[in-house]
């Protein structure tokens, strides 16, 4: 699965469909993996902008933020009836939500969410850890969120400001379904050791992954996993 933005060349989000269009050929092109569309990020975009992503029937995951974060000197405002009209645009366009959470009132959130009917069981969760001004990246805090997701549901990882890859090594052998790696979060897999591509990020993962005697799913087996609704 690749999780993307819609940014012009300068990097700067922008709601232009045709420039993430674009960017859509050129995986389409050679893979069928899962392309997640994101609704986030820090910017001044309004609603509609921060889901035109949804508009491209590609898209088949895409991010939820699951409440408001400090993040870093800013903040990063997602307001529980703003979260009700990206949810429900998801619903409208058959696309699974990936439930960001930045601390555990989030996952209370996701589960009110879901018994009011907006969101649907069982829930994909991504706790993201390590936020400046947010939730700190460490077991104690990992092992807490999880306890509090339902049954059938299930959880990954995205560690912000990763020195190495210990900590998704941790919530690998903890059950996580899910570790995201990437220049969004991180240059480095290793302590001072950075990757000049995010293909190099990958293969350094998928050998960890092996490493643990667990196998990286398909596009077809994660789709499977995830229960990502058919078309």
């Amino acid at each position: 699965m690749v999780h993307l933005h819609v940014r012009d060349e300068t990097g700067a989000q922008t709601f232009d469909l045709d420039i993430f269009r674009k960017t859509l050929d050129l995986f389409t092109a050679k893979t069928d993996v899962i392309i997640q569309g994101s609704t986030g990020g820090l910017a001044d975009l309004t609603l509609e902008e921060r889901c035109v992503c949804l508009e491209d029937p590609r898209v088949e995951v895409a991010s939820l933020n699951m409440g408001s974060v400090n993040f870093g000197d800013d903040v990063y405002i997602n307001k529980i009836p703003d979260i009700r009209f990206w949810a429900k645009r998801m619903k409208e366009r058959n696309v699974l939500p990936e439930l960001e959470c930045f601390d555990v009132s989030m996952i209370e959130t996701s589960i009110l969410l879901a018994r009011e009917g907006v969101l649907e069981r069982p829930m994909h969760f991504n706790f993201c850890l390590g936020t400046l001004g947010a939730l700190s990246a460490t077991p104690q805090n990992l092992a807490f969120m999880q306890s509090l997701v339902e049954k059938d549901s299930h959880w990954g990882l995205t560690h912000d400001r990763m020195p190495d890859f210990s900590f998704l090594a941790c919530a690998l052998t903890m059950g996580a379904r899910v570790v995201r790696i990437g220049f969004e979060d991180s240059f480095y897999f290793a302590p001072g050791q950075t990757a000049k591509t995010n293909a190099e990020l990958v293969e350094h993962l998928a050998g960890l992954i092996d490493s643990l005697g667990f196998e990286t799913a398909t596009p077809q087996e994660a789709r499977l996993i995830l229960n990502i609704p058919d078309e």
